[in-house]
């Protein structure tokens, strides 16, 4: 069973029909979208397999175009007044089993006038129709697509483009968190190389961090050395060392070294 049925006068935008027909074809699946030329297969007989379509689909498009009421048929008069006219029957089979029917205004095409309808097709004038335009062929199809998706609910499931668009978001969303992940992964290693190489700042409460100093090292207000500072005259030499805690002041004279050492 196809879910859409494409219907179209020959003689009037067949090549719009067409374009519609492939369209949700390539979108919902070809079997979903019957066409009769393409969806009638050799030596099938096709008054019943069009009948068996318009009875069996979930919406019918009826594609109409600015002579669509105006072609005639073999009799000279307007194909559209004969009982047997194809075009006319199936969108009567559809209206007469309450199907979902979309006029599809091609064109320059005007809002359908009832008063060129035969009486069993009064309904078709009701019908909230859209529009195609080949000028704005690719959004034109998009909308129809769209709503024909929104409208019959098996149809969306089938919907490649849906898919698609959900591929796209779920491979967008993996790139950004595996960016994400190589950002704090740099900043990770930023952090344990500053702590190897002795220093670091830790944003937030933590403050300034010292890890084996080389070299003097300020952490705080005024003068602080974490390293050997030496300082002298010509006569003695004192030496500070030390941490946060607190600094060690020596001093040592050059005479009582030297009694010392028992020079």
């Amino acid at each position: 069973m196809s879910d859409v049925f494409v219907n179209y006068r020959t003689g009037d935008e067949e090549s719009a029909a067409a374009m519609i027909a492939r369209e949700l074809a390539r979108r919902f699946g070809r079997e979903r979208i019957f066409f009769a030329s393409n969806s009638i297969e050799p030596g099938h007989r096709f008054p019943a397999e069009l009948i068996r379509a318009a009875e069996e689909c979930e919406a019918l498009l009826a594609v109409i175009g600015p002579r669509w009421a105006e072609v005639l048929g073999a009799d000279g008069h307007p194909a559209l007044e004969a009982e047997q006219d194809w075009t006319r029957r199936e969108i009567r089979t559809a209206l007469d089993r309450g199907t979902l029917v979309i006029p599809v205004l091609v064109g320059k095409a005007t809002r359908i006038d009832r008063t060129v309808l035969p009486d069993d097709l009064q309904e078709l004038a009701d019908c909230q129709y859209r529009r195609f335009d080949h000028r704005n062929s690719e959004s034109d199809l998009t909308a129809l697509g769209d709503a024909l998706a929104r409208l019959l609910p098996d149809l969306g499931a089938a919907d490649s483009d849906t898919r698609a668009a959900r591929e796209r978001e779920k491979a967008k969303s993996r790139k950004k968190s595996a960016k994400n992940t190589g950002h704090t992964r740099m900043r990770t290693r930023d952090v344990e190389q500053r702590v190897r190489g002795g220093i670091g700042n830790l944003n937030g409460d933590l403050g300034t961090f010292v890890n084996e100093p080389q070299g003097p090292v300020n952490t705080g207000r005024g003068h602080q050395y974490n390293a050997p500072h030496f300082q002298g005259d010509n006569t003695g030499v004192q030496f500070t060392a030390g941490d946060n805690s607190g600094t060690v002041h020596q001093r040592f004279e050059r005479e009582r070294r030297s009694s010392d050492d028992g020079r």
